[in-house]
């Protein structure tokens, strides 16, 4: 049997490549790194994740995103097998040792006899011998591939800047002004580290960001949008003096142990590894320079002294418009040969994008084998993931999208209560996960 060709070893390449394997269909899993580096990967690791170690909620009742985990635990998904086997401490949400986790995914597909994994950048279009090929490439698709693509398409490429938060060490951090905390005390209680501000070092605080000197675009990139669910800090603080309050630093569910009362604002930090040794700063993705960043973060109280692992930066992330050029089981519609996967493909988050090589990688394990295999109910994130990027988005308008339960159809009857909807579309998803499961192959759950 010929192999399937899987050009980018992300998220979503290793997830698609995993579910071939399983499948029983043989595969050549391509990624650049280290041969080619990107502006934002620190290292080699397939399933690298550069910005967030957050695979966000984990709740798969009343959340869209712990909904699409359960799912695709459910489908025997390697990234969320190895998502949970490397879980670190996080409140209600899903985080995870970043660095154990790529380990982890590698190995794992190493160990595959069916997965070879090759070393190597692909220049230029797929050679037309590989009849069946995902691509994979991410938000930092080479120029080498990324510009005969939009040649065959005919679209020119989206485009957006994503930008990465800062990591910190924890015995940086001065526990006499910060202390541990989940709000309203969820998960363990005390998964995040807070860092409080009264009214005044708030308002110094909003004003040294918006006063920051930030990096530079080049003139192609001045027109390229932000993704309004990853917004630098200093783009938000530009926003309005209370932006932030109402943001990535409410106080809300926090109390202040030494005072008894809730700060005027606060700034949480997350595990990052399983050590414990390094936090980053949730929702303080930036563009500030790295010397500003430093001056800056430093007012905040807990971090006067605070040594950084690694500064906040930006990249920029390119996307095809799916819905215009993807037929239903993710193939261009121009070259069917080719299946695009992951955030090229304009879904945006960690899970979303594997989820979305998870089926990348079922529809061409399905074409190999000569099967036929219909997408996802609506009714399941998975299903309403993948409608939302092959026909459910306006393609004049398309941005990229996190799973939300918007995407899904309506419940009937409507129960009439929006808090009662949430957690009735769950049950209904997995019940027509069950059914649609039951109707294929599935690939076995990871040992």
């Amino acid at each position: 049997m010929d192999a399937v060709h899987v050009i980018g070893g992300g998220l979503a390449g290793s997830e698609a490549a995993w579910q071939l394997a399983r499948a029983g269909v043989p595969v050549v899993l391509h990624e650049m790194r280290p041969i080619r580096s990107t502006e934002a990967h620190r290292g080699p690791g397939l399933a690298e994740l550069v910005c967030s170690n957050s695979f966000r909620s984990d709740d798969a009742e009343g959340n869209a995103v712990g909904l699409l985990h359960e799912e695709m635990r459910r489908c025997g998904s390697l990234i969320l097998w190895q998502a949970d086997a490397h879980k670190v401490p996080a409140g209600g949400a899903l985080a995870v040792d970043r660095v154990g986790f790529s380990d982890a995914v590698e190995a794992a597909l190493a160990a595959e006899p069916l997965v070879e994994i090759r070393r190597e950048e692909i220049a230029g279009l797929p050679p037309a011998q590989w009849d069946e090929v995902i691509i994979a490439t991410g938000p930092l698709t080479s120029a080498a591939l990324a510009e005969p693509l939009g040649a065959l398409t005919g679209e020119a490429s989206l485009a957006f800047f994503d930008a990465i938060a800062p990591i910190v060490h924890r015995d940086s951090i001065d526990f006499d002004k910060a202390w541990f905390q989940s709000r309203y005390d969820k998960g363990g209680g005390a998964d995040y580290i807070n860092c409080p501000l009264d009214r005044d070092q708030y308002t110094a605080f909003v004003a040294a960001l918006t006063s920051g000197a930030t990096t530079d675009f080049h003139e192609w990139e001045k027109a390229t949008p932000y993704f309004e669910g990853c917004l630098p800090i200093e783009v938000m603080a530009g926003r309005g003096i209370d932006t932030l309050r109402y943001g990535p630093m409410k106080p809300v569910g926090l109390r202040n142990p030494r005072t008894g009362q809730r700060p005027h604002a606060v700034v949480q930090l997350r595990q990052d590894n399983a050590l414990a040794t390094l936090y980053n700063m949730v929702g303080f993705q930036t563009k500030l320079r790295h010397g500003e960043q430093v001056g800056v973060f430093r007012t905040i109280p807990g971090l006067e002294r605070a040594e950084f692992a690694r500064l906040g930066g930006l990249h920029r992330n390119t996307f095809i418009n799916s819905p215009r050029l993807l037929d239903a089981s993710l193939r261009l519609r121009t070259e069917p040969r080719l299946r695009f996967a992951g955030q090229i493909t304009g879904v945006e988050g960690y899970v979303e994008s594997a989820a979305i090589g998870l089926l990348a990688g079922r529809f061409a394990a399905a074409a190999r084998l000569g099967r036929t295999i219909e997408p996802p109910p609506l009714t399941t994130a998975l299903g309403a993931l993948l409608r939302h990027i092959t026909g459910g988005a306006d393609t004049r308008t398309f941005q990229p999208m996190n799973i939300n339960f918007g995407l899904f159809p309506p419940l009937s009857p409507d129960p009439g209560r929006h808090a009662d909807r949430k957690p009735l579309m769950s049950r209904r998803a997995l019940n027509d996960l069950a059914a649609w499961r039951s109707g294929i192959a599935a690939a076995p759950h990871p040992p």
